[in-house]
């Protein structure tokens, strides 16, 4: 990768890695051939390349073997078909996309699988038995509303490309907190660090905004990592292409304008952190590991792009139809 989509973007927070990483690696391809998820070798190759596992290991960092193997797999799941809505021809056809998107929540929801389903709704289907053997059919619940968000954001940008639109900043950055899957990721961390946050603490203004800003700062580090993709399939959604084209700055001063919006709300979540109010011992403890397990996200997702292959080819992760 060209040095100049390498800056030195600004993480305080320690990297830290899962004792069952070297498990997990041998684990990493096991789910994706058992459900044959991917139509060649090729692609086999390239999702291997792509270090899914190292991610989920420097993500959730203090899980137990089984819940690191449910988070790889969700993120497995969710690169997957990532690649089908930024890369293939259903990334153009929204209501294409609208129709798999119904059937995947009909499922997460408990509908039984039926012989039409493809290989990928199956996968899913594994995914919600594994993970409501141990989490909360409540907890399972606010889970899936925050994948129908995911859903829903990548339907908007395969409607923008189908209609030729390119989104201001404000604009994009509402419908890039849902395709990022940051939502559903720190979800997750819910599950694999077994917290107990109730509604009253999940709704507050406080953990919004602790949300909200380590989403921004997830999104923001990985448009400056994938510019050169977007580029190259002349996809417009991607911060760095948006301040580059809206603003009349050189690509070189986009990265730049991008990266320091990404070091000054990582200073803002610093800040905003040292202002937090009490709301008593337990759920004080609660919070304060939430917010370990946002560091640690940040951390994990800055360094797994310097590990991984994912965004050297343009060449997307081909589905098993």
């Amino acid at each position: 990768m060209n040095q100049l989509l390498c800056p030195g973007l600004y993480c305080p927070f320690p990297s830290q890695t899962n004792k069952y990483v070297d498990v997990l690696e041998e684990y990493s391809l096991e789910w994706v051939l058992r459900f044959n998820l991917l139509a060649n070798e090729s692609s086999y190759k390239r999702f291997y390349k792509s270090k899914f596992f190292f991610l989920a290991a420097n993500a959730y960092p203090n899980c137990q073997l089984e819940e690191l193997k449910i988070a790889n797999d969700w993120l497995s799941w969710a690169f997957i078909w990532d690649d089908q809505c930024d890369l293939s021809n259903l990334g153009r056809q929204p209501d294409i996309l609208k129709d798999f998107h119904k059937r995947f929540l009909e499922i997460l929801n408990g509908a039984e699988l039926i012989s039409k389903d493809i290989p990928l709704a199956y996968a899913l289907s594994d995914l919600r038995q594994r993970i409501l053997k141990t989490g909360s059919q409540e907890w399972f619940h606010y889970f899936v509303d925050r994948y129908e968000g995911y859903f829903d954001g990548c339907v908007q940008e395969a409607v923008n490309r189908a209609q030729g639109i390119t989104p201001d900043v404000d604009s994009y950055m509402l419908i890039r907190r849902s395709t990022l899957g940051g939502y559903v990721f720190l979800a997750l961390m819910e599950f694999c660090n077994y917290l107990t946050i109730p509604d009253s603490l999940r709704n507050h203004e406080v953990m919004k905004e602790l949300k909200l800003m380590a989403i921004n700062i997830l999104a923001w580090c990985n448009d400056i990592f994938s510019v050169h993709r977007e580029m190259s399939t002349g996809d417009v959604h991607n911060l760095v292409l948006i301040i580059h084209q809206q603003q009349k700055l050189s690509l070189e001063e986009a990265i730049i304008a991008t990266s320091e919006m990404h070091d000054q709300e990582v200073h803002r979540l610093e800040e905003f952190e040292l202002s937090l109010p009490s709301f008593g011992e337990d759920l004080d403890v609660e919070l304060a590991k939430y917010i370990s397990g946002l560091h640690s996200w940040i951390s994990a997702n800055l360094n797994w792009y310097y590990h991984s292959g994912r965004y050297e080819t343009i060449e997307s992760l081909e589905l098993n139809q």
